[in-house]
């Protein structure tokens, strides 16, 4: 942000420019700038003053400061500011801007009509409105040519949806997190801000098993092999003929003992023999143990039990194993060499090959494991092609040459340890979906260049940014071709590319995740209308409704409807249910189908039931809740917080009809503050009860729709409010829903400097007769996505 003056003034000499000086000033509103700049020059021993911000000083002077000593100044002075509040300290424009906050404050007030106060004097609607444009304009001064601040992003955790979408685009299994992780915490409205979107232990453990689960799911691997065991304790061997006491065979002359078994299939078996020996003469016992073809020599010195084992490769079938003693040695009453078989043990493992050939593999293993390993000879090059890949998707930018070592070597040693070609992929592919690069959108930081100028963020995080905004998950192979070949930023190759993936399958997660958080629709899943008196209502229009109301918004953008057409369409969703709880006739089936309305008060989002029940009450509608809902998301006005110890609206101590109580109730002056702005609104609405059917009476009173707002415009019923809404706050509304769609596409709120930004957004969506696509290019295309800025302190 560039301050009032490029090198700071002495503030005596600021007041005696500003204050002493005001004959000055009217010369320089009259053409004598050059006069002015030079007897400032004298003064500031130099300094230079830019025009535009010189502009500023005079426009708040003459222009500002007469409204504010007219309507402010007298509760909000130099000393004893009321609420603490003193405005008329900030005797410049470049005081205004350091205290932006208390400003905005005052000038959300004042957008609201809230202030001057009832008892002060009135503020005609024109000065209200110069007012506000005023205190706008000054507060968030900031140069929009010189490098405005593009706003710095936090990095990026995935929220449950982008994972849930980001594994089903990348491995092909619709792994649902919903029941397993923490659910995520919601700023500025939305759940994808980086602010909030932290990565507690019991989430990284989550993310652990839920890889494990994911990677199995998708890639086949044969059961564990088949294990066979036989145990011979005491023994039954073949030719052994000779126990003594202790249960144990005892060979005291050379000879061959056998054990035969039903190997039930080709593999290794291994044999444990527990042997000891009788020891004599000049050397140990000695055996051996055959089978088949080859013998293998065992050496016995132990005279105390232990084991020997021997492996063999054997078939399917009867087979025999072989043990003969062969040092027989005996001197009578003297030395006598023996061997003693104590126990037999078989047990086998099937032999299977290391690589999986099945005809029914999954299309996931299929497209995961497009090269595979004929032998361990091209092991590394299968991993690599197919690790390389999938690393490349899953971080959304080409892996680098170590990170693709790292993940080899990890499959090398799954290989290593024994597993198959398919369990390496399986392990190594499970490192990279609990890796930060897959878990986080993680973007390099960058500085800025000499010249202050912030650079803009490479084509592969381009690509990230557009692919969650639209999609809420990763780019799609022809998203990081255009990455790769650096069209991102080539407008014609830009809007095409958008204008296809608004009309993708992929596109219905942004209207579920935007549209649903913007409007509020979340909030119908927990409403709990009395059926007792909205009687028709139930889980199926509950349901109904919410399916309205996203395929209108989808159908406005797929088909790059003007934006207004949310508020004023002439036509919406429905299936038989909602058609018949709405009482519109000839509508048959579950199917959700186009319906005009044509001819009856139905018309954009006003009028959808989602949106009247989510800000009514279980017994009766709310003008306050509905007047807020459309200060908040349709105006972005949003009122202050109501006051402490405010009583809430009570039958029994106001009577009449609502409309009546909310007037009684609004005689504090505590509450007129805020309700002069919200009833009028919500009243428009209170034609449609609280589950959003169509009324012309509410129990014996006839409703009365009329609306009065602080600035002196009048409407009357929903006709009325959608006429003020498309018409005389058109552009309001646009900037709302312009901020709004920055703000879930940045994953952040917006500051001041955004204003550049929006201002620029609206201009081009205006350019375009506010079509939706021009809307999602122009925020795309703008400095905050394209660009990575810096957080202000």
């Amino acid at each position: 942000m560039q301050s009032v003056f490029i090198h700071p003034v002495d503030h005596r000499v600021s007041r005696l420019l500003f204050v002493r000086l005001p004959r000055a000033l009217k010369f320089v509103q009259r053409g004598l700038l050059a006069c002015v700049a030079a007897l400032i020059v004298c003064f500031v021993g130099g300094s230079v003053l830019v025009a535009d911000e010189l502009a500023s000083e005079l426009k708040f002077r003459e222009q500002l400061v007469p409204l504010l000593r007219t309507y402010c100044y007298d509760c909000h002075g130099a000393e004893d500011g009321e609420g603490g509040v003193s405005l008329e300290a900030d005797d410049t424009a470049l005081k205004i801007v350091k205290g932006r906050e208390h400003w905005m404050r005052a000038l959300a007030q004042v957008r609201l009509g809230t202030m001057p106060p009832a008892d002060s004097d009135v503020m005609d609607p024109s000065s209200r409105t110069r007012m506000v444009e005023l205190i706008d304009e000054l507060a968030n001064a900031i140069d929009c040519v010189r490098n405005p601040n593009a706003g710095k992003i936090t990095l990026r955790r995935l929220n449950r949806a982008e994972y849930r979408n980001t594994i089903r685009d990348l491995v092909g299994v619709d792994y649902s997190p919903a029941d397993d992780f923490p659910g995520d915490d919601v700023g500025y409205g939305f759940d994808n801000i980086g602010d909030v979107l932290s990565l507690p232990p019991l989430l990284m453990e989550k993310y652990l098993d839920a890889a494990e689960s994911i990677m199995g799911e998708a890639i086949y691997t044969p059961p564990p092999p088949e294990l066979f065991e036989l145990e011979r304790s005491p023994i039954t061997l073949i030719g052994a003929d000779k126990y003594n006491g202790k249960n144990h065979l005892a060979m005291s002359s050379n000879g061959t003992v056998t054990l035969q078994f039903d190997a039930p299939f080709s593999g290794t078996y291994t044999v444990v023999f527990s042997l000891s020996g009788d020891q004599g003469g000049d050397e140990p016992v000695r055996a051996e143990v055959t089978a088949g073809r080859r013998t293998i020599p065992v050496e016995v010195k132990e005279s105390e039990p232990t084991e020997k084992k021997v492996a063999f490769r054997l078939g399917k079938g009867t087979r025999q194993i072989d043990l003969s003693f062969l040092n027989d040695y005996y001197v009578k009453d003297q030395i006598d060499r023996n061997l003693h078989v104590h126990h037999v043990k078989v047990s086998g493992v099937e032999q299977r090959s290391q690589f999986v050939s099945s005809p029914d593999l999954p299309t996931t293993h299929r497209v995961l494991l497009f090269e595979t390993a004929g032998n361990d000879g091209e092991f590394d090059r299968a991993a690599k092609a197919v690790l390389g890949r999938f690393a490349s998707r899953a971080y959304r930018r080409p892996i680098g040459k170590s990170e693709l070592g790292r993940l080899v070597e990890l499959a090398t040693q799954v290989r290593d340890n024994g597993g198959s070609f398919e369990e390496s992929m399986q392990v190594a592919m499970q490192a990279v979906l609990v890796s930060p690069y897959f878990l986080f959108r993680v973007e390099r930081p960058r500085e800025a260049g000499d010249d202050g100028v912030m650079p803009q963020v490479n084509q592969y995080e381009l690509a990230t940014r557009i692919s969650y905004f639209l999609w809420s998950s990763m780019p799609d192979d022809e998203l990081l071709r255009m990455a790769h070949r650096g069209q991102l930023r080539d407008r014609r190759m830009l809007l095409e590319k958008v204008g296809r993936m608004i009309k993708s399958p992929k596109a219905s997660r942004f209207v579920d995740n935007f549209a649903s958080q913007w409007l509020q629709l979340r909030n119908l899943e927990i409403v709990q209308p009395d059926t007792r008196i909205y009687r028709g209502f139930d889980d199926e229009v509950r349901d109904a409704m919410r399916v309205e109301t996203l395929m209108f918004f989808s159908e406005v953008m797929r088909n790059n409807l003007p934006v207004t057409e949310l508020l004023n369409a002439d036509f919406t969703y429905m299936n038989e249910a909602l058609a018949r709880f709405y009482g519109v006739n000839d509508v048959r089936g579950n199917e959700f189908r186009k319906v005009s309305l044509s001819g009856t008060p139905r018309g954009g989002l006003l009028t959808h039931a989602s949106v009247l029940t989510v800000t009514s009450n279980p017994t009766r509608t709310s003008p306050v809740k509905r007047g807020k809902w459309i200060l908040d998301n349709l105006l972005n006005t949003p009122p202050p917080p109501a006051p402490p110890n405010i009583p809430e609206l009570e039958k029994g101590k106001l009577v009449g009809s609502l409309r009546e109580r909310m007037e009684q109730h609004r005689s504090n002056p505590a509450c007129a503050a805020c309700h002069n702005m919200m009833d009028p609104l919500g009243f428009a609405l209170e034609n449609f009860d609280a589950v959003g059917r169509w009324r012309t009476r509410d129990g014996r009173d006839v409703i009365d729709a009329s609306g009065l707002m602080p600035d002196g415009t009048s409407f009357d019923g929903i006709n009325g409010l959608r006429e003020l809404l498309t018409t005389q706050r058109s552009e309001q509304f646009v900037r709302c829903l312009a901020e709004k769609m920055l703000i879930y596409a940045l994953g952040r709120g917006t500051e001041y400097y955004d204003k550049c930004a929006l201002d620029k957004i609206t201009a081009d969506v205006r350019s375009h007769d506010y079509k939706f696509a021009y809307l999602i290019a122009a925020i795309i295309e703008s400095d905050p996505f394209q660009k990575q800025g810096y957080r202000e302190p």
